[in-house]
């Protein structure tokens, strides 16, 4: 499932095609949206906001669209007349003069209010963006701290929505690998120190991953590795996917373990406990 630096460069990829520019044409996958196709066709998407893996599109009339990809929803921009045949079916359709943004086969959307948007029930449970620009290490500190986060392990705390959203299961591992935590420890197990690396690294890392289109290994790094002939998987991250490989640092061999019913990485090494 993509996390929130692949929804974030949706979101641009929309945005760089669509943004400011009048819909000549509106269309809906799903029955309950087509009666907001008159109301928009003419009007102009103004933003893409992301909360985690959610996608907020705000148009010009006051109207907002919420919509969530899940497993299997994508977003495909094209010129308006090469649209590309598929069997995927189409959700959501925004049609200028010259381009087409297209959503395929989510189901989670629904059209808002702009003023009462942050009602819906998934934006009101998750926290704030990692990759919003007004997050803070502060502000992730602060949330480590707290008393709804201190005691929970950080391997579960690190999929939780509601501590950060846009957090997932590759972030995760390269994360905690990044800032040296073993993934059983709790943030009121680790001092003031390791808690300020932790917080710096929890937005670096899916900086770096937005930034460089899904790359969480630091570029000087990934440029030896990518002299080396290695392909993308082979560089992408640090210790995620790596089981059974040497530690990137220490060259301690990689672990593999499921916690919360998802595969995470770690080095007993770089992560001691």
């Amino acid at each position: 499932m993509p996390e929130g630096p692949e929804i974030r460069r949706a979101a641009d990829k929309v945005e760089a095609v669509i943004k400011d520019i009048p819909l000549e044409k509106v269309e809906f996958g799903l029955a309950q949206l087509k009666p907001y196709v008159k109301q928009l066709e003419g009007e102009k998407v103004l933003r893409m906001e992301t909360r985690g893996k959610a996608l907020i599109t705000h148009f010009s009339n006051g109207l907002s669209m919420y919509s969530h990809n899940q497993l299997y929803g994508v977003w495909h921009t094209c010129k308006r007349n090469e649209i590309p045949g598929t069997t995927r079916q189409l959700r959501v359709g925004l049609h200028t003069e010259t381009h087409s943004a297209i959503l395929y086969s989510a189901s989670d959307i629904s059209i808002w209010p702009t003023q009462t948007i942050h009602e819906h029930p998934f934006l009101q449970r998750v926290g704030p963006d990692v990759l919003n620009n007004s997050v803070t290490e502060e502000l992730v500190l602060e949330r480590l701290r707290s008393k709804a986060f201190c005691n929970r392990a950080l391997s579960g705390l690190y999929l939780d929505q509601r501590f950060m959203a846009g957090l997932g299961n590759y972030l995760r591992s390269e994360i905690l690998f990044a800032a040296g935590v073993h993934p059983s420890l709790k943030p009121s197990q680790l001092d003031d120190e390791q808690l300020r690396n932790l917080a710096h690294h929890t937005l670096a890392i899916c900086k770096r991953s937005y930034e460089t289109g899904g790359y969480t290994v630091y570029t000087e790094l990934r440029e030896v590795l990518e002299a080396k002939g290695i392909n993308f998987e082979g560089t992408r991250f640090m210790v995620f996917d790596r089981e059974e490989q040497p530690c990137r640092v220490c060259a301690t061999t990689i672990k593999r373990q499921t916690y919360n019913g998802r595969r995470l990485y770690w080095c007993s090494q770089c992560q001691a406990k």
